[in-house]
């Protein structure tokens, strides 16, 4: 198969969590474990930095994995879900995995998923691990997929553990209080292996120091300490716990051998676009109109972009605005400026939500807008009808980030 043809088989015929919901999402690494046996446990040949939490650890991924690049390392990074191209999620000191690789490694096993039911996930960070010891990496950043005890990426034994904030997301897979999904995500903290936190929430702060406890982990709460003020390009006040989050990453990498300066460390939170090709994090698309989007989709990460919104000057606000189908919008209708023209549409997957009923929905919280049939037909018209001065906004889902970027 083509690389194309192996992606489309990679997509159609394996259950995909960010595709189909809750019929992918699986509380058992069994499958996981035995596909790294076939693999020969790639994952135990090179070191790893594993990165959980409700939002920012995408962020927090690409930025620890620029200043690593920055101080010298050959650094693998494996986030989720892409926004355009299924190997942004495999990269080596930004560079994609390349077509090759993923076509060759799907025909080389594809009779062990058949026989195994390997879910889309479980395949992909197969695929990401055998990637990175077969290029013989330095370290690995590791994004978790989703919560962490029972995710795939789960079967690492990382230099570092880091756990960016909890919020109420996934609660359908997670549990519904902070609480429960704290110790769901606490799940990545292993036995003498340190763990950063990297916002300090009185609901989950005990359960992260009982899991610390019992693994016998030294702990560190990110916010509590006095770190530097450092800059990104990776813009939006929200970013600024990430920034706190990594600068402590960094620091206990430091302590247990790795060589990274204070020049690098700020060299490499500057350039995190550049050294990894990160997309969709507040990002600029144009002017006169500015058109920004951000692909902050849960309750936090709308909330760190509405107040972003506030520090904009404009004379109309625009939103183009889609979610999928298992959104809670009772959940973040309270943060979406009423005063805002908004364009309704369904991201072009199984999982997205009919933007008429988007509309409708929306309508009882005194949104107003019209649903159009596709996101660039809303997005089209959203440029249609602001002036220079407006400001347009796109954004509500990774998907809907994803089809205009």
């Amino acid at each position: 198969m083509t690389y194309q043809e192996t992606v489309n088989w990679m997509f159609s015929q394996l259950p995909m969590y960010q595709r189909q919901g809750k019929t992918a999402f699986r509380k058992d690494l069994s499958n996981t474990l035995k596909f790294s046996e076939y693999l020969n446990f790639p994952e135990r040949h090179f070191k790893s930095v594993h990165v959980a939490g409700t939002n920012g650890k995408g962020s927090t991924s690409h930025m620890l994995a620029s200043v690593l690049q920055e101080a010298g390392y050959r650094v693998g990074l494996y986030t989720s879900p892409h926004l355009k191209d299924f190997r942004e999620r495999i990269k080596i000191n930004g560079k994609p995995v390349s077509k090759m690789f993923v076509a060759g490694f799907i025909k080389r096993n594809r009779p062990f998923f058949k026989a195994n039911q390997l879910s889309f996930f479980e395949m992909t960070v197969g695929m990401a691990f055998d990637y990175f010891f077969k290029q013989q990496v330095d370290i690995a950043i590791i994004e978790v997929g989703m919560g962490g005890r029972w995710d795939s990426t789960n079967i690492i034994t990382p230099e570092l553990s880091v756990i960016t904030n909890i919020g109420l997301d996934h609660t359908q897979f997670l549990g519904d209080t902070l609480e429960v999904i704290a110790f769901e995500k606490g799940g990545i903290i292993k036995a003498n292996v340190p763990v950063v936190i990297g916002e300090t929430q009185k609901e989950t702060k005990l359960i992260f120091e009982d899991l610390a406890r019992k693994a016998n982990s030294n702990i560190v709460f990110a916010d509590q300490e006095p770190n530097q003020v450092l800059a990104s390009d990776l813009k939006g006040p929200y970013q600024s716990k990430n920034i706190k989050t990594v600068i402590q990453a960094v620091t206990t990498l430091k302590n247990i051998g790795y060589i990274i300066t204070d020049l690098q460390l700020k060299s490499g939170l500057l350039h995190v676009v550049k050294n990894t090709g990160l997309l969709g994090r507040w990002q600029v698309l144009g002017e006169n109109p500015k058109v920004v989007c951000d692909t902050g989709h849960n309750r936090e990460g709308l909330a760190y972009t509405m107040r972003q919104l506030q520090h904009e000057i404009f004379n109309k606000l625009h939103l183009v605005f889609g979610v999928v189908s298992d959104k809670d919008i009772s959940s973040i209708a309270d943060l979406l400026p009423k005063e805002a023209t908004y364009y309704f549409c369904k991201p072009d997957i199984p999982r997205g939500k009919d933007a008429t009923e988007l509309k409708l929905t929306l309508s009882e919280f005194g949104i107003r807008g019209e649903a159009y049939n596709s996101v660039s037909e809303a997005y089209n018209n959203a440029f249609k009808n602001a002036s220079p001065n407006d400001f347009i906004f796109v954004g509500g889902s990774t998907f809907v980030v994803a089809e205009i970027i």
